[in-house]
């Protein structure tokens, strides 16, 4: 007999669910009781968090990296410590080095490590890593050129390691239960996404380096830079800018794309554009734009249609504070609060049936026109759920990414955002930069990595590295 159609209530509660009812990973898959030890590199920042995070999932971490001396002031963005609360307090045992080469070269007792460093580094750490036979953890984008993210994916297969991308919500209850909606077609046939963000929420535009200032005490600034072009410190550029300089970030796109273009690049089963275009003011050969907007034309998808997906970032002043850079019409009177979180950043999916507005951490998702939320029966669960995946939709940054990574290393059984998976994504993700940089329209062969109509973007897909760092 037909399904009995939902209140709206009931449907964001089964559609949500509650804990209780996820399939969940049992703690048994996890193998023996022996502790994982973990090398982290990178613990300043967002490192600090995975170091911490990848603890209390399980891990015992045996070593620490980065280039800057936790216990100098002013090194990094985190608040400043209380003495004694640093992350070489909290972790004693562990032993702390300045160059993660030296770090997986000189200790025989990692088995795995996370990587928490700026873009430029993601490559090298994460393939000396498996190369040695080391499971990775690696914050998104995995990589800071097309190439790179297609190199580490086959060497994740090559060294048969464990491998997991820091798009932490990818482990979530909403993402997770969104790709499942989706797929089964409470949109119908979807033909379009907007994806969007308010970054980027430190400098672009720039069109000269900053003027060079003293190195400060405790940082390695020649490890710093590692395998990019040499640049003078300055404050404009580390700890925290450095996202806004090609040399060494991606830009707007590479810090969040892979967290808010997840959900639909998943469930539409989205692989390589045929064609990207982009628009923007101000960006230059070093820098990334104020804003922009990015438009890639996939030729297929789960449906066996294409699909038309735009990315926007950027801030445009306006009376009273900011607006994100999606056009208004998108919303068409959706949201009756201008602050509403949506309109900071995240997606709407657009179908047959009507639009889904999607928040990658959130379960208030709203559906126009309402009755989508009325009419639809919930589909089952067929992706697993992780323990601390973010079930209750309060936020992204459970345990359940280092607790799903942690799992794949005892099982032998993949994390979901394993580089196989992850690998393309950032490679479509940092396509869009190609695009933005090289100022046409790119006609994309991704067997072969080469934009067809535009061979001198050829340096924007495999970038040159500095002497002494080539890993060919």
């Amino acid at each position: 007999m037909p399904a009995r159609p939902l209140s709206r209530r009931d449907f964001v509660r089964a559609s949500a669910a509650a804990a209780f009812a996820f399939q969940i990973l049992p703690a048994s898959a996890r193998g023996a009781n022996s502790r994982i030890q973990v090398g982290c590199i990178g613990v300043s920042g967002k490192g600090h968090v995975d170091t911490v995070s990848t603890a209390e999932a399980g891990a015992a971490i045996v070593a620490l990296c980065d280039v800057a001396n936790p216990r100098q002031p002013g090194l990094s963005r985190r608040k400043k410590a209380k003495a004694g609360d640093t992350i070489l307090d909290r972790f004693k045992s562990a032993k702390f080095f300045v160059d993660y080469r030296e770090m997986l070269a000189n200790h025989p007792g990692i088995d795995a490590v996370t990587v928490s460093t700026p873009d430029h580094h993601h490559f090298h750490a994460s393939l000396l890593a498996m190369r040695r036979g080391k499971h990775v953890y690696c914050q998104k984008p995995i990589s800071h050129s097309v190439w790179e993210a297609r190199r580490l994916a086959e060497a994740a297969a090559q060294y048969k390691v464990q491998t997991q991308m820091g798009n932490q919500a990818h482990a979530g209850e909403p993402i997770r239960r969104g790709v499942e909606l989706i797929r089964a077609g409470v949109l119908g046939r979807v033909t379009e996404v907007h994806a969007w963000t308010n970054r980027p929420i430190w400098p672009q535009g720039m069109t000269a380096w900053p003027a060079p200032e003293p190195v400060p005490n405790g940082l390695a600034w020649d490890l710093w830079i590692g395998p990019a072009p040499f640049r003078e410190y300055s404050p404009q550029i580390a700890p925290f800018n450095w996202r806004g300089w090609w040399d060494f970030g991606a830009g707007a796109l590479g810090d969040m794309g892979c967290h808010i273009m997840d959900m639909p690049y998943w469930a539409l089963g989205l692989t390589a554009p045929a064609t990207v275009e982009a628009r923007h003011e101000g960006g230059t050969a070093i820098a990334g734009p104020l804003w922009s907007t990015i438009t890639y034309h996939f030729p297929t998808s789960h449906f066996g249609s294409a699909v038309k997906f735009v990315w926007y970032d950027g801030v445009a002043a306006k009376e009273g504070g900011y607006r994100h850079a999606a056009p208004e019409e998108l919303w068409k009177g959706d949201f009756p609060t201008a602050d509403h979180v949506y309109r900071r950043f995240d997606l709407v999916l657009v179908g047959e049936k009507g639009r889904m507005f999607f928040g990658r951490s959130r379960q208030d998702w709203v559906f126009k026109p309402d009755s989508l939320a009325t009419s639809f029966p919930p589909p089952p669960k067929t992706i697993p759920r992780v323990p601390g995946g973010t079930q209750d939709g309060k936020g992204e940054d459970g345990g359940g990414p280092y607790v799903e990574w942690l799992t794949a290393i005892k099982t032998g059984t993949p994390a979901l955002s394993n580089f196989t998976q992850s690998g393309p994504f950032s490679e479509t993700v940092l396509l869009g930069n190609v695009a933005l940089r090289l100022g046409k329209r790119v006609e994309w062969d991704a067997k072969n990595l080469v934009v067809k109509n535009a061979p001198e973007a050829a340096p924007l897909i495999r970038r040159a590295y500095r002497t002494g760092w080539d890993l060919s």
